[in-house]
């Protein structure tokens, strides 16, 4: 949340800026790479086994936190076409919450053995969901303004 560059007195931050964990498709698994913490990551997206695009025209089930990035700006771009006036700042605060909290011990990410609950393992407690965010985008009152472009 806070860029390299410093503003006059502190560090800029960054009121859209999200930190993604990794899920796993298995029952109660986050992926054994994926970063957490309750402070460092904000929710969690699919990030293991995804089917995805590689050179030469083909496809490779491939893993990682860069799988599961994708997942929560493709939700961000959903609401962001069907509410144009919703701000950034606005799309990550649905985001934010919406998630699917669930109080089930997740396996420790790096760990065989050590279990860990979502609300420890990040800020939200719970996982990116395109329903509820949606639910609650109909109901937010956009901050921008928009053209319309349509002749």
């Amino acid at each position: 949340d806070v860029y390299a560059k410093r503003g006059w007195f502190s560090p800029k931050s960054s009121k859209t800026w999200m930190e993604i964990g990794a899920l796993s498709w298995k029952p109660n698994q986050v992926a054994t790479f994926s970063n957490y913490g309750k402070g460092n990551v904000d929710v969690f997206a699919p990030g293991v086994d995804i089917n995805s695009t590689v050179p030469g025209s083909e496809y490779e089930d491939l893993s990682g936190t860069s799988m599961a990035a994708p997942v929560v700006a493709g939700v961000a771009a959903v609401l962001r076409s069907y509410f144009p006036t919703l701000s950034a700042a606005q799309i990550k605060t649905i985001l934010m919450e919406t998630t699917v909290k669930t109080s089930v011990e997740y396996n420790k990410p790096g760990s065989k053995t050590e279990t860990m609950k979502m609300d420890e393992m990040c800020v939200t407690g719970g996982m990116i969901n395109l329903y509820e965010a949606t639910q609650k985008a109909k109901v937010t009152k956009g901050k921008k303004k928009v053209k319309n472009i349509r002749p």
